[in-house]
């Protein structure tokens, strides 16, 4: 896995990012166009996604929502559910629109023009996890009349019914690239993912496709037992163990770190270890809690009351361990871990929870090993687990995938659609529940605004029906 430095990176993503949509979009001469080769385009797409969406707001939010992670700050904050439209700006205005999805859009342009198949591969790759990110947390949002400066400055947004249609759509084209002749220019390094390897890329499709089509189990026009139906077909050309993984790797040096490092080092805001994780990992002797979180002061494991008094010295507290938050640790976009707990749910809707138990022994085990516990103590987990019967058995598959993707955004997107983890509130809570999405961004509300944006945190994305 390529390391990177994000230094160099960033830069590139500034000039790519704002600077594209200026440049190229806005005042590009069609007699002299200006282009970026897509080994230059590629790589800050990628650390922008991994960097500042996914481990950015997006996943730190996640996080503190769904009390994995905790603020050792005064109320109210983010882990009380205090979030205004402008905390969300960056995440839209500079990041997931005009620095991910434009430079995909411009990415892929020059590389069917190309025939660069590798690239169209991976942009649209690209283009389906992010824009599913944004419709996640948002609901409708732009996509037709969207990047379409000048002629269309206002966009209208799409239903987020019609995105996900869009997303599988854009995945099977990813899928179609992926398994075209070599081009004469392919990714290589510049692919701090996996390379350049098609193959994988494939799988990261497919994977993706399984992830959509399972949140839909309860939107309306759709049943469960179709969408698992669809969830399987995909993964049978999906990931098929740890080493499929979808990550990126940082150095560690001085600009370079891992983006869990640096929210959770000392200066981030005195983020913890929450206590309704802890003491879940706890009450089962799960043997990763030592790897997921560190010691306290007396060698014990400790989380913070989520919304509580602060806390004046935190070394009585639990924080996140190097696993996950060292300087250098990757940043996981997708794994195999997911791929199985998804496989589990799936085989559990169409065929119960007998047929599902070796696929969740199996998931679980597949996380144990990505931490590298040992075998004995692995196996010992897992035969304490309760047997899975009809009346239990998605409760036990999604908590124990609440485990396995720890500080990953999809945690929040299964608390939405199956109502585990089974929340209370924090202590002193800003409003009197978990919101069920963001509020649109301040700059979009001014410079576009639409009826979409009427809605308030607490009211429901299409595919989170009741």
């Amino acid at each position: 896995m390529r390391r990177l430095h994000i230094a160099t990176i960033f830069l590139s993503t500034v000039l790519l990012g704002s600077g594209c949509k200026k440049f190229l979009d806005v005042n590009q001469d069609p007699n002299n166009p200006m282009q970026v080769s897509e080994k230059l385009v590629l790589p800050p797409v990628e650390v922008t996604m991994s960097t500042q969406v996914v481990g950015g707001f997006n996943g730190v939010n996640g996080a503190y929502w769904m009390q994995q992670l905790s603020q050792n700050q005064p109320s109210p904050g983010q882990e009380t559910y205090r979030i205004f439209p402008v905390d969300v700006d960056n995440t839209w205005t500079f990041y997931i629109y005009p620095n991910i999805l434009n430079n995909l859009r411009l990415m892929m342009d020059q590389a069917r023009a190309a025939g660069h198949n590798e690239y169209m591969a991976i942009g649209k790759t690209l283009f389906a996890f992010n824009l599913a990110i944004a419709t996640d947390v948002w609901g409708n949002v732009p996509y037709t009349d969207a990047m379409k400066l000048p002629a269309i400055s206002r966009p209208k947004y799409d239903s987020q019914e019609s995105i996900y249609q869009v997303l599988q759509s854009t995945l099977d084209s990813a899928i179609y690239f992926a398994s075209q002749p070599k081009s004469a220019v392919a990714p290589g390094s510049d692919d701090y993912i996996y390379q350049g390897n098609m193959a994988k890329w494939k799988k990261l499709a497919y994977m993706l496709k399984a992830r959509f089509y399972l949140r839909l189990t309860k939107a309306p026009g759709h049943t469960a037992a179709a969408q698992a139906d669809l969830a399987l077909a995909a993964l049978a050309n999906a990931f098929a163990d740890n080493s499929d993984n979808a990550m990126v790797t940082y150095t560690g040096a001085a600009q370079a770190e891992s983006p869990w490092f640096k929210n959770t080092e000392p200066g981030a805001g005195g983020v913890v270890m929450n206590k309704t994780f802890v003491d879940f990992l706890k009450s089962n002797n799960d043997p990763r809690l030592p790897i997921i979180a560190t010691t306290d002061a007396d060698g014990g494991y400790t989380g913070r009351t989520p919304g509580a008094t602060t806390v004046p010295d935190p070394t009585v507290l639990s924080q996140v361990n190097s696993f996950y938050a060292s300087a250098d640790a990757p940043l996981y976009l997708a794994t195999y871990t997911e791929a199985m707990f998804i496989k589990a749910e799936a085989t559990f809707l169409k065929s119960g929870a007998t047929a599902a138990t070796p696929v969740y022994q199996a998931a679980i085990k597949a996380h144990m090993d990505m931490l590298k516990v040992g075998a004995a103590d692995a196996q010992a987990y897992i035969n304490s687990r309760p047997a899975l019967t009809d009346a239990n058995a998605l409760q036990q598959i999604i908590y124990e995938k609440y485990v396995a993707g720890f500080l990953s955004i999809e945690t929040y997107n299964d608390w939405r659609r199956t109502g585990y983890p089974q929340l209370s509130l924090p202590e002193n809570p800003f409003v009197n529940y978990i919101p069920r999405r963001w509020p649109y961004p301040s700059n979009e509300i001014l410079a576009n605004p639409q009826p979409d944006q009427k809605v308030t945190t607490a009211d429901r994305v299409w595919w989170d029906a009741k």
